[in-house]
């Protein structure tokens, strides 16, 4: 989808539920490992902060937490405000990317289905950009496509990928066409890649807690 088409972006909340697998579990899970660390005053850093579905499901169950969401699409932020409704004044919302971002120290920080869409290059400065930004100690969550570099393997995942939109509700040819421009345009890396970029951003204890099919997602922390 274009992030820059207002129509598209008012239809974006319907998408995560229907495309990947247990989205609401992935929030709640997210939250529940921000929680062991993230003190009830925290301040976490929401990278691809655009729609506010996490930051309205971190805001409703944390009452105490502030928020910064950093996301390059404007139109985005707007629903992000808009999904928030009157818990928008805990979230400074920010147009830009990881670079964009105040330098805190944050007391954790997300980026949920999002890192896929950048380069492995992109994803080691994004990822050494949050970590210089959290607290020693701090937790990390990620989460987005991740699949094996095989080609066969690869495309019997997409597949399951889209059959199971397809079991959710969308049309089947549109999920067709989805998962042959994921595989022809996103810069996809096996869970092995992804989980050598954190260590190589200076992670530490990463561990893998969801996989839904194509997508897998790690929490992690900064060294103490």
């Amino acid at each position: 989808m274009s992030f820059t088409d207002p129509d598209a972006v008012t239809r974006y909340a319907e998408g995560p539920v229907r495309q990947v697998p247990g989205f609401h579990g992935l929030q709640q899970m997210t939250r529940v490992l921000l929680t062991e660390s993230v003190p009830e005053d925290g301040h976490v850093l929401v990278l691809g902060a655009g729609g506010g579905l996490e930051l309205k499901a971190f805001a409703d169950a944390q009452p105490g937490w502030r928020f910064t969401g950093v996301d390059p699409s404007a139109e985005m932020l707007k629903l992000a405000t808009t999904t928030l409704g009157p818990l928008a004044s805990r979230a400074a919302l920010i147009e830009g990317y990881i670079d964009d971002a105040p330098q805190g120290p944050f007391d954790g920080a997300t980026c949920l289905l999002t890192l896929h869409f950048l380069t492995a290059e992109q994803r080691l400065h994004t990822l050494a950009e949050v970590r210089r930004r959290l607290k020693p100690g701090a937790p990390f969550v990620v989460a987005h496509h991740s699949v094996d570099d095989a080609a066969d393997k690869r495309q019997r995942w997409l597949s399951r990928y889209a059959a199971f939109a397809v079991a959710s509700g969308i049309p089947a040819a549109n999920m067709v066409n989805a998962a042959a421009a994921i595989n022809a345009r996103l810069p996809l890396l096996s869970p092995a890649q992804d989980e050598a970029l954190l260590s190589e951003a200076g992670f530490v204890d990463i561990e893998l807690f969801y996989a839904g099919f194509t997508f897998r997602g790690w929490v992690a922390r900064t060294p103490d």
